[in-house]
């Protein structure tokens, strides 16, 4: 989401943020083909996510990679400089036109489809000189758009019981686009497809909630392959005028319950709770749901877990890879004790683990689990077992198991599973583990650990 430009208080009210004309593209269950994990690599310069998705994301069988926003932007070194547009040419600080095509073809070469951040709502709070030279004022971007392609509301939107306030003001003093005019709506199609046709594979549309499904809906119908995978950025709150249900006709749309709740669970509840996890809570349908742990707004906002909740997030991860609901984001970000703080090195990953950056896409707890994630695709959940609290442990038919302890003590135990018989490498560990020809294993979990079995991991080191 777009960050406050003034006050720059970024956790935005909850509920801040975020259909197709007949005939509408079927909403995809996941980002298209069998590998349904996305790395958002937030804040990432085009050329060290081409390094990823070579060296990292492809090999550990990331379906997508989200990058940040390309265009550009006002300058500064914040992050949420980025959510800022003044332009739709590629030029913001993350690079140029050709860094991104470079980065999209290296992905693709490494089998990993990119979807880019789209900040189509709105465009800048105040005036300046953009990342790539264009001079701009609130209202008036020359070449690109005018005042009279700004919405009349001119104030900054205040009542989220209001649907005209939500979505025809200004989000944190952003100037709002009227997305209902038949021009502005060209304007940003033409700026998705001109990324469509640097290769782009899909969008995460950023605000939506903040723009009439309608509206997303006309746009979307402009461009060259109107059934682009899509999520739409479109935050819940009870009791407010507009639902994220209103926009599942577009595409994904992206699920932040899912994410806070188990913030609650991990935190103060029981991982028994999770037996039914998603539509049993009342959440989007999965096939249409996009779900995370974390993401830039929330990790700062503290409305959910972050890398800051050491084994809870760690272990947060490896239940959302392992469980069968929505098609799961990784958030891989960089560490901060400002909120407003923009990524080190302006973007530049020389290295995970150095200059703050924190690279949770290559942690080996949930990068080996984006392998099991894959060879488990398409079978539901089996053996369930918990202990009434804080250990639970369920296979995924007959290609999988997992187990999670998140207790204080550690689990000793002869789990059930579908599995066949054999020897398993445990992903997780690193240590072998031998299935029975009942399809038992006896395993000791330590405390806040887990251990997970897929038939694509027979043998360690292999």
């Amino acid at each position: 989401m777009a960050r406050r430009p003034v006050a720059m208080t970024l956790a935005l009210a909850a509920g801040v943020v975020g259909s197709l004309l007949a005939p509408a593209p079927r909403a995809e269950a996941s980002p298209p083909g069998g590998k349904d994990v996305t790395a958002v690599l937030f804040e990432w310069r085009f050329d060290s996510v081409a390094r990823a998705c070579k060296s990292q994301l492809g090999p550990a069988g990331y379906g997508f990679v989200q990058v940040s926003p390309p265009q550009e932007h006002i300058q500064g070194g914040q992050w949420w400089t980025s959510y800022q547009p003044v332009s739709y040419k590629i030029a913001g600080r993350l690079g140029d036109r050709a860094a991104f095509k470079n980065m999209v073809d290296a992905c693709h070469g490494a089998g990993v489809k990119v979807v880019a951040d789209a900040v189509i709502n709105h465009m800048s709070a105040g005036s300046g000189t953009g990342t790539g030279g264009s001079s701009y004022t609130k209202y008036d971007y020359p070449g690109t758009y005018s005042g009279a392609d700004m919405d009349d509301c001119r104030s900054v939107i205040t009542n989220y019981g209001d649907r005209g306030n939500v979505q025809n003001c200004e989000l944190v003093g952003l100037a709002d686009l009227d997305t209902g005019e038949g021009y502005v709506r060209g304007r940003i199609a033409a700026y998705l497809n001109d990324l469509l046709s640097l290769g782009v594979d899909g969008f995460r549309i950023d605000a939506a909630k903040h723009m009439p499904a309608s509206d997303l809906a006309d746009i979307k119908s402009r461009l060259s392959d109107p059934g682009v995978y899509w999520k739409q950025e479109a935050i819940h709150g009870a009791g407010e005028a507009v639902s994220p249900s209103e926009y599942l006709g577009n595409g994904d749309v992206q699920e932040f319950r899912y994410a806070r709740d188990l913030k609650r669970v991990f935190h103060n509840e029981k991982l028994a709770y999770l037996k039914n996890y998603g539509e049993g809570w009342a959440y989007m349908p999965s096939g249409k749901a996009a779900v995370f742990v974390d993401n830039h707004d929330t990790e700062r906002g503290g409305d959910t877990l972050s890398y800051k909740d050491g084994a809870n997030y760690t272990l947060a991860n490896v239940f959302m890879l392992a469980w069968p609901y929505g098609a799961p984001d990784v958030h891989s970000g960089y560490e901060f004790s400002d909120r407003d703080a923009g990524p080190p090195n302006g973007g530049a990953v020389k290295a995970c683990y150095s200059d703050g950056w924190k690279c949770q896409h290559a942690w080996r707890e949930i990068s080996k689990m984006v392998a099991f994630r894959n060879t488990a695709r398409g079978q539901g959940v089996t053996h369930w077992w918990d202990n009434g609290n804080n250990q639970i442990a369920f296979g995924r038919g007959d290609k999988a198991y997992v187990a999670i302890n998140h207790e204080a003590s550690s689990l000793n135990r002869t789990f059930q599973t579908s599995l066949p018989a054999g020897e398993y490498c445990d992903v997780q560990s690193g240590r072998r583990v031998t299935v029975n020809a009942s399809g038992q294993f006896t395993a000791t979990l330590g405390a806040n650990t887990a251990v997970a079995l897929h038939v694509g991991a027979r043998k360690c080191g292999a």
